[in-house]
């Protein structure tokens, strides 16, 4: 796994013998054991890593007005129950929530109001709830909404 692994050595001196990963990748899913020998003592831990993936299709970035599906997929084990979709999740007019059965969302014609942070929620039948976060781009025009523009002689115009 080099050389996305590495214990934090600082923090070993104070018991802190974490593995750090970077990037996650879907083939790290699995249980981690850990072994510490101090003096005559030794300590283990266990650590099951699961992972959560956002895909997209097409692929990020996305232009305006074309088809997409979003997709949310976890390695947990129990039977899924609901995913929902969170869209800009701060209150106002553009927070938007989507709930499914299956962890799929269609946006039939994304818009430039479509980019932005989007959190789907995975819940399971052993009441685990699992979430992700992804940052939407929308390529597209975000200008006015008359074709027709106005500038002044001899000044720029955007």
């Amino acid at each position: 796994m080099k050389p996305r692994v590495s214990l934090q050595d600082p923090a070993l001196r104070n018991g802190n013998f974490s593995l750090r990963i970077n990037p996650v990748q879907s083939k790290d899913v699995g249980l981690y054991e850990a072994w510490v020998k101090y003096n005559t003592e030794i300590h283990s831990c266990h650590v099951d890593l699961g992972i959560i993936t956002v895909n997209l299709s097409p692929p990020n970035p996305v232009i305006e007005n074309e088809l997409l599906l979003m997709s949310c997929n976890s390695s947990h084990q129990a039977s899924l129950v609901e995913t929902c979709w969170f869209h800009n999740e701060h209150p106002g007019p553009t927070s938007r929530t989507f709930c499914s059965l299956s962890g799929a969302l269609f946006l039939l014609h994304p818009a430039m109001s479509d980019a932005g942070s989007w959190r789907c929620q995975l819940r399971y039948s052993d009441k685990e709830i699992i979430s992700a976060t992804y940052n939407l781009q929308i390529l597209g025009f975000d200008g006015p909404t008359s074709p027709v523009v106005y500038a002044a002689a001899g000044s720029a115009a955007d």
